[in-house]
């Protein structure tokens, strides 16, 4: 951009700000800066705040010369909480609650997430504005001393008999349960490095973490085994960064307009119509995985279990991009009609 229209007070100006990429155009508006920008204070979520802020000053200069954004790390109820399973205090959108009163009350402008923390309907007056590009959808496999060699035709395979597994994930407990019935799951939560540290000494004998994660955090060598989608199904939105911000904010949506990904958008969009379509609590193990094909039809990927693994259905459907929320909704009713009612059991 050649010109910023963001300052410090005066009206808004009708004026057109440069081409943005695309050839998209973003109107200049007056606005006071720093623009704030909501994060957990995680160093994971930190480090995607930061690569967020990256990308804007990427294709506007100028509000990086003008330091124009500001962190907000704000401590949230998720990250508060850490001696029960998220199910047993709230759900996952407990990772989002605090930010997004943030957001709603205008102590912040922009709200960074993980998007497979963010619940599927957002409060009202908030719009989910951008995804970023989707880094990488697997779960990753981190071994323990006693742990053996992690093998590439049995992702499994490196995990003893009975051998402990840290996780606080339903959905990845109960797929693994589904492949080795005996192992053993105990709750583990905290952050990246108090998981990864939790196996290092011992405590656990191996946990799962997302790869996209761990490659944020430029720790991708500690990945022992990435599980395929086909072996562990992701979570909806694994590995794609969402940008939330008030609904009446035209002109920050533009602006994100930028740096929006556009098959990103179109994945988490019918992963997350699936699960809002089977509409479980954060109990029920639900996996959601989406990729364009390379003959550019949607792939959609359901997966509903118990938490023991004793009941695991998986189904796929195929359709066309345009119709990606139609699609998430027929996977996930389908999976639905033919699932134990229990399961869906608040």
């Amino acid at each position: 951009m050649s010109e910023s229209g963001f300052g410090r007070g005066g009206a808004a100006s009708a004026r057109v700000i440069s081409e943005l990429p695309g050839g998209r155009r973003v109107r200049s508006h007056a606005r006071a800066l720093p623009l704030r920008v909501g994060t957990r204070g995680s160093p994971l979520a930190l480090v995607q705040t930061r690569a967020f802020l990256g990308m804007i000053t990427n294709i506007c200069p100028v509000l990086c010369a003008a330091k124009a954004f500001e962190e907000h790390a704000i401590a949230t109820s998720g990250d508060l909480i850490q001696d029960r399973r998220l199910a047993e205090i709230g759900g996952k959108g407990l990772f989002a609650k605090e930010i997004h009163e943030a957001l709603l009350d205008g102590r912040v402008d922009f709200a960074v997430h993980c998007m497979k923390d963010l619940e599927t309907k957002l409060p009202p007056g908030l719009v989910l504005a951008c995804c970023l590009p989707r880094e990488d959808e697997r779960d990753a496999l981190v071994l323990g001393p006693r742990c053996g060699a992690p093998s590439v035709n049995d992702p499994y395979g490196a995990l003893p008999h009975g051998a402990l597994i840290g996780t606080s994930s339903v959905r990845r407990q109960s797929q693994l349960l589904a492949a080795r019935p005996d192992l053993r799951v105990e709750m583990l939560r905290g952050n990246v490095q108090t998981r990864l540290r939790k196996v290092s000494d011992g405590t656990v004998d191996a946990t799962l973490l997302a790869v996209a994660g761990l490659r944020r955090l430029g720790l991708e060598h500690l990945v022992d085994v990435a599980l395929s989608p086909e072996t562990m199904v992701p979570s909806a939105g694994q590995g794609i960064v969402g940008i939330t911000v008030r609904e009446e904010d035209v002109e920050l949506c533009e602006l994100l307009s930028a740096i929006e990904d556009p098959a990103a958008r179109i994945v988490s969009l019918a992963e997350r119509a699936l699960l809002d379509a089977l509409d479980g609590s954060c109990r029920t193990p639900v996996g959601s995985y989406a990729f364009i094909q390379a003959d550019g039809q949607l792939r959609l990927t359901g997966l509903v279990a118990t938490e023991d693994g004793s009941f695991c259905l998986r189904r796929v459907m195929v359709g066309r991009t345009s119709e990606a929320a139609h699609l998430g909704k027929e996977l996930g009713e389908s999976l639905k009609r033919d699932s134990p009612s229990n399961i869906f059991q608040p």
